[in-house]
């Protein structure tokens, strides 16, 4: 990990298939960034969230 990334939670549809991931990135562009590297084109984005942490 690098210096302030945060975990983000990315919901994803590949092939007709709906998938949450979770993306360790600084930003939510850099979480998309990740994603679309990982599964390419193909792979459209549905939401990225910032994952909350419980107290």
């Amino acid at each position: 990990m690098r210096c302030g990334e945060k975990c983000f939670i990315v919901h994803i549809e590949i092939a007709g298939n709906k998938q949450v991931k979770s993306v360790h990135a600084r930003t939510p562009v850099d979480a998309r960034k990740a994603v679309r590297k990982e599964y390419g084109a193909a792979a459209q984005i549905l939401s990225v969230a910032e994952e909350r942490k419980q107290e």
